[in-house]
């Protein structure tokens, strides 16, 4: 058995995620105590009872989020469980290489929050958009998206499986790349309730504005191999983890790659570490066959933990 742990992005959050693992379980307690005090105000608090409306201001749904994820994480550690890989969609990343050893939880919380505020402020409201195409293949939506562009910037942001690409850039041009790829054949292109264009060039600004805050924050060697979702591929280095974070801002998540990458490793239980099911699903359909587990509350982390142990003894019986 091999085991990659799944970090969830954007979109997962929802008002009371954590709440039951935190109540539980005083080392994820201990994980929303020290978000709470790195950012001064009560994070945990928000994530456990909203209101729903500030928890979706992209400022405070990330470190939201990460927070999350790790007190999720830190409640597999205390059962002795540890992932022979790590990769995170999007703002999970960060998570992942709080999991990997290579950056700490207090690092990742404020910089996330940096990373929200710079990539709300890139693009005015209303100016970018983005939207889900389902059901066309990547060739034909990066088609779509050359012929509709017109001078604006339209794009790939999210490749996450087969069949299922989000696509971002300029309103106008996003709603022009939507009808050419339903005319194309997509079973739907619907835009998405965003905030921003995220992971296409209009992101350029915030990303510039984070690769300078990026180059003080401290990242060590991970212990555990990443796959980032910049390039698709292994990480193991302290630089590569950070430049892997600063070219995401602005550069599509190539999710369906990297678990295909995982996959190619060996990899044949995945983890989904936080709120929702979202990779869990997209891990399906991208690899047949596979397992996949997750662990968002004390009765997942039950089921997941006995689940990893069971395997683990047989696999050293058999050894």
């Amino acid at each position: 058995m091999s085991v990659a742990f799944l970090f969830p992005g954007q979109g997962s959050q929802r008002v009371g995620m954590g709440r039951l693992l935190a109540d539980a379980r005083p080392e994820s307690r201990m994980v929303f105590d020290e978000a709470d005090a790195t950012l001064g105000f009560a994070l945990s608090r928000l994530c456990f009872e909203g209101p729903e409306d500030e928890l979706q201001l992209t400022t405070n749904t990330q470190p939201a989020l990460v927070a999350t994820s790790v007190a999720a994480l830190r409640a597999l550690e205390r059962e002795g469980l540890r992932p022979d890989w790590v990769a995170g969609h999007s703002l999970g990343e960060y998570s992942a290489l709080v999991c990997a050893g290579a950056l700490s939880l207090a690092d990742a919380i404020r910089t996330v929050r940096l990373r929200g505020q710079y990539m709300q402020e890139a693009v005015p409201v209303g100016v970018g958009a983005m939207a889900a195409v389902l059901g066309l293949d990547l060739a034909e939506v990066e088609r779509a998206c050359t012929q509709a562009a017109d001078g604006e910037i339209v794009a790939p942001a999210n490749v996450n499986s087969p069949g299922q690409i989000v696509i971002a850039g300029h309103t106008a041009a996003v709603e022009r790349a939507s009808a050419l790829c339903r005319t194309a054949g997509a079973k739907r292109a619907v835009l998405l309730p965003v905030s921003a264009p995220f992971h296409c060039a209009l992101m350029r600004p915030a990303q510039e504005r984070l690769a300078l805050y990026l180059a003080d924050v401290s990242l060590r060697e991970p212990t555990t191999p990443l796959v980032n979702n910049v390039d698709a591929c292994a990480v193991r280095t302290a630089q590569a983890c950070r430049d892997g974070l600063v070219r995401q801002v602005s550069a599509p998540v190539l999710w369906q790659q990297s678990i295909e990458l995982l996959v190619a490793q060996g990899v044949d239980t995945f983890v989904e570490v936080g709120p929702g099911g979202v990779l869990s699903g997209l891990v399906k359909r991208i690899a047949k066959g596979v397992r996949t587990l997750n662990v968002e509350d004390p009765a997942s982390l039950t089921q997941t933990a006995a689940a990893l142990a069971t395997d683990g003894a047989a696999r050293s019986q058999g050894n």
